[in-house]
């Protein structure tokens, strides 16, 4: 088992290392990172020094080749990394470090600063981060609650109303884009019904009270939940019918109804127990893109979140932004799909690698 993790674990960084070649290449070429820093006013002597900062010249005023720039970025975003005495203190950055003038250090990832805002974008992201767990954390848990009941009642009730109902309902679920979902259902329960909803348009996890304060309240998270929870509530909801329809033709389940057991016990207890192997797959796998695809969601509900921060970014072409939330969801996608293999692994072990 160990070594069927450790070799997940290599997998993932091998998919993060290309990440960080991607997100470099892509955005690093646009514009001149120099004057999005210092905007449309500046001398030659500051420009100078930013391009120094953002290693785009050497000390002696000459152009850095892209494949040093990207090694000098790839030091940056790494947490194992090689920083001067002079790096550290000027970055502000957080870890150990050991050695003489250059160190060898175990950081936290440094993704550089905004180019509008100045503050590190470490620290934007990890601000946004809440609001975005918060979300997608919501919607799973409503995808959950509510398509494992419906996929095994779908199951039982078989060729019925019921089931024609819930199948037709999860293909316009999986079908029906999560934007076009989400202009809908603002649309309708947050402005033509938002006096009997008691909803809004947009909003946060957090409202401010009469005495400037922050109070936290979960009444804004309930559309952008419900919206981003649609397509992994129909696949939920389709793969527990499917599941339970096998379940249910197994041999031990007709000796459990042999022996006299009430039905709603060998329903839920005995067939869904041994239903949930790919529910479990596909609940890891969806928080992961949850995580990595509310972007949108959250744009359009005003949403505080990772997502509406990386979109506010480009435009106003912040680029440090968009590639260390790039980064940043990449890896949270990375972890959750490995700790799925895991599990799954754990579970299954015809999986596992010997």
């Amino acid at each position: 088992m160990l070594k069927y993790i450790a070799k997940k674990m290599l997998y993932g960084l091998l998919v993060l290392i290309g990440v960080v070649i991607l997100v470099f290449f892509l955005f690093q070429g646009f514009g001149d990172p120099s004057r999005l820093v210092m905007g449309q006013s500046g001398d030659s002597a500051t420009q100078a020094n930013i391009k120094k900062e953002l290693y785009l010249v050497d000390e002696k005023g000459e152009a850095v080749p892209k494949f040093r720039q990207f090694l000098f970025y790839l030091n940056d975003v790494s947490p194992l990394c090689f920083h001067s005495k002079t790096d550290i203190e000027k970055k502000n950055l957080k870890g150990f470090f050991i050695g003489g003038e250059k160190k060898l250090g175990l950081k936290v990832p440094y993704l550089r600063k905004s180019y509008q805002s100045k503050r590190p974008v470490w620290n934007i992201l990890m601000q946004a981060l809440p609001g975005t767990l918060m979300l997608a954390v919501a919607a799973m848990f409503l995808a959950v609650l509510t398509g494992i009941p419906l996929g095994v009642m779908a199951a039982v009730k078989k060729d019925t109303w019921l089931d024609t109902s819930a199948v037709f309902s999860s293909i316009v679920g999986i079908s029906a884009p999560s934007f076009f979902m989400g202009i809908i259902i603002v649309y309708i329960f947050g402005f033509l019904l938002s006096d009997i909803t008691g909803l809004h348009i947009a909003g946060n996890w957090f409202a401010i009270d009469e005495e400037g304060r922050r109070k936290f309240t979960l009444q804004n998270l309930i559309l952008p939940a419900v919206t981003l929870g649609i397509r992994p509530l129909a696949i939920i909801t389709q793969l527990t019918r499917s599941a339970m329809l096998d379940v249910l033709n197994q041999d031990y389940i007709r000796t459990a109804y042999a022996k006299g057991l009430g039905k709603r016990k060998i329903i839920w207890k005995h067939g869904l127990k041994n239903a949930l192997n790919p529910v479990i797959t596909a609940v890891t796998g969806w928080f992961a893109e949850l995580l990595a695809g509310a972007f949108f969601i959250e744009y359009i509900f005003g949403w505080q979140g990772i997502g509406k921060v990386t979109v506010d970014a480009l435009e106003k072409l912040d680029y440090p932004v968009v590639m260390g939330a790039v980064l940043v969801s990449a890896t949270f996608f990375i972890i959750i799909n490995i700790l799925a293999d895991i599990l799954y692994g754990a579970v299954d072990p015809r999986v596992r690698i010997e």
